[in-house]
């Protein structure tokens, strides 16, 4: 499948909501180039489910250093890329949601997104924006399901109070083109009529280009 120019199809989503695993099969059945969440080499991520007022800020920072790269990468690129985890989410969802929880000091919050609408200002928007949203006890039972040794201490609040915030910024999100995926319906990972729904929406969306 060709396109006229190399398109940025970003993926979003709660902790556990099935992003990875949909990036994954879309690089498969549209020939994308999938670009990946690297959390097994963050150096920070372990540190801060261990003590997050502590590493919060570094944490914050690391993300978006490295979702910024990837940004620069897509822009450079003559590939379509479907991108698990846009750089939104990082300041509008768990930047502001660490310090509700008094997890980031206020002076950290405003400094981290002073920076972040600074970048963002640099870098363009994804040409579609898909959405995963899903329940508490849906994201409970994947993130059970994969068995990731640092998240077994999440806390459902956390979750919960995550899963708000993202309804609020898909709600006011206006960069551009969203779809939004209800994952307590739609099993895409283990169900080929449920992915097919989520292929013709994208072929759909972006009909005449390809």
């Amino acid at each position: 499948m060709s396109t006229q120019k190399p398109l940025h199809i970003a993926i979003a989503g709660n902790i556990g909501a099935g992003k990875t695993t949909l990036t994954e099969m879309l690089s498969k059945q549209f020939k994308w180039i999938p670009q990946y969440e690297d959390v097994d080499h963050n150096p920070y991520l372990l540190d801060f489910y261990e003590d997050m007022p502590r590493w919060s800020f570094n944490l914050q920072i690391y993300f978006l250093n490295s979702r910024l790269k990837q940004l620069l990468e897509i822009r450079r690129g003559v590939d379509t890329i479907v991108q698990d985890r846009t750089i939104y989410e990082d300041a509008n969802i768990f930047a502001p949601n660490l310090h509700d929880m008094n997890l980031m000091s206020k002076r950290d919050f405003e400094n981290y997104f002073t920076f972040f609408q600074t970048l963002k200002s640099m870098v363009q928007p994804p040409d579609l924006l898909i959405y995963l949203k899903a329940s508490v006890p849906t994201l409970v039972h994947q993130i059970q399901k994969r068995g990731r040794d640092y998240e077994e201490n999440i806390r459902l609040d956390y979750l919960r109070k995550l899963n708000l915030y993202y309804d609020k910024f898909i709600e006011e999100y206006k960069e551009g083109p969203v779809m939004i995926i209800d994952c307590d319906k739609n099993k895409f990972a283990e169900n080929n009529e449920h992915f097919g729904e989520i292929i013709r929406k994208i072929e759909s969306q972006f009909y005449g280009l390809f």
